[in-house]
């Protein structure tokens, strides 16, 4: 991975300035929108202007985290993934580039000139780096090979076929494989497949949600009959930040690190910044692993960190972050105070040692 150019940032008034603004954008813009293109999305009806209100949004809660750390590539992501979906809904690329214009005049004309030229510069270079983009499709979101029962795995999940998705799991097992293998190599896949099936319309949100649930019920049983490891004395403390919802790529760190000996506790998906201080006050870890999935959840990792230097200052245990949002862009992981990094579960326990070591 090429280490990307930092853009300017926004001082601290600049970014209240911003968040201050904020809805005004996205009310303009979407009447903007309907003035302009009304006819197009007549046959949306009521629920297409609430959809284009929402898209602006997003495009303003990817925007915010290029505005406090300067990164730009996440927001491009975005911006590819949402064309994805608005091809599906007939909706011309030009009008998502056309969005980005219309909200960096909108910006310019309403903030300070300095701090208006910032979020120009921001909405502007997200919208040069999508246009060059010539496929639309995001990089993979894993670097493991599928193996071949994945599709048959998938298929089950899908279907909300528990015991073929059990069974496949058992028939991988019995070749002597391990469960964070499996774990890397089919159900990781499956689920991003199946992600990527539902932006798309190709899978409904109670499958997707179904497929989840027996993802994380075959991860449960399978780790029930691992061999227990021996212990090496250290704890970790998992958690997904304040706002992430999406925790079954945690509960595979939590796997990897209960097999490789650590005492583990897991505290799931959206744990209040307060709830983590107060778990590391009482149980002492050695070690914190945080999730985030969103790039406007990056602002919530920081604060956590900052939470922790303030409370436990040099005594605070190591942090080690991971998840969508940082996997292309470690340079995050130093922008927001962490001490080491893991794309995967395998990376985060290695990581982990390293960091503790230390």
């Amino acid at each position: 991975m090429s280490e990307e150019t930092l853009l300017k940032t926004l001082n601290v008034e600049g970014l209240r300035q911003f968040v201050e603004l904020q809805s005004d954008a996205v009310s303009a813009v979407t009447e903007r929108f309907y003035a302009t293109h009304g006819s197009l999305y007549e046959r949306f009806e009521a629920r297409g202007r609430e959809a284009c209100r929402e898209d602006l949004a997003f495009h303003l809660e990817f925007l915010r985290p290029v505005l406090e750390f300067g990164l730009l590539q996440p927001m491009v992501d975005y911006l590819c993934w949402l064309n994805s979906v608005l091809s599906a809904r007939a909706i011309p690329a030009e009008h998502l580039s056309q969005s980005l214009d219309w909200l960096a005049e909108f910006f310019s004309e309403r903030m300070e000139t300095s701090n208006g030229a910032i979020v120009v510069e921001a909405l502007l270079a997200a919208r040069t780096s999508f246009q060059k983009i010539s496929d639309i499709s995001l990089m993979p979101l894993t670097s493991h090979e599928p193996w071949p029962e994945t599709v048959e795995f998938e298929a089950a999940l899908i279907s909300g076929n528990h015991r073929q998705a059990h069974a496949i799991l058992r028939d991988s097992m019995a070749q002597r494989r391990s469960l964070i293998d499996f774990e890397l190599h089919v159900i990781q896949p499956a689920l991003y497949d199946i992600g990527e099936k539902w932006q798309t319309n190709q899978v409904s949100v109670a499958q997707e949600h179904m497929a989840t649930a027996i993802a994380q019920s075959v991860m449960t049983v399978a780790l029930q009959n691992a061999q227990p490891p021996v212990s090496i004395d250290q704890r970790v403390l998992l958690a997904c930040v304040e706002g992430n919802n999406h925790a079954v790529g945690l509960q595979m760190v939590a796997d990897a690190f209960l097999i490789a000996g650590w005492e583990v506790q897991f505290l799931g998906a959206n744990v209040p910044t307060l709830s983590i201080i107060q778990q590391i006050t009482a149980w002492k870890p050695d070690l914190i692993g945080l999730s985030v999935s969103f790039p406007q959840q990056v602002r919530v990792a920081k604060a956590v960190i900052s939470q922790m230097d303030e409370h436990f200052g040099r005594s605070r245990p190591a942090v080690i972050i991971g998840g969508l949002a940082f996997n292309r862009f470690t340079e995050l992981s130093r922008i927001v105070g962490a001490d080491g990094f893991g794309d995967d579960s395998l990376a985060a326990v290695e990581n982990a040692n390293r960091v503790v070591s230390t």
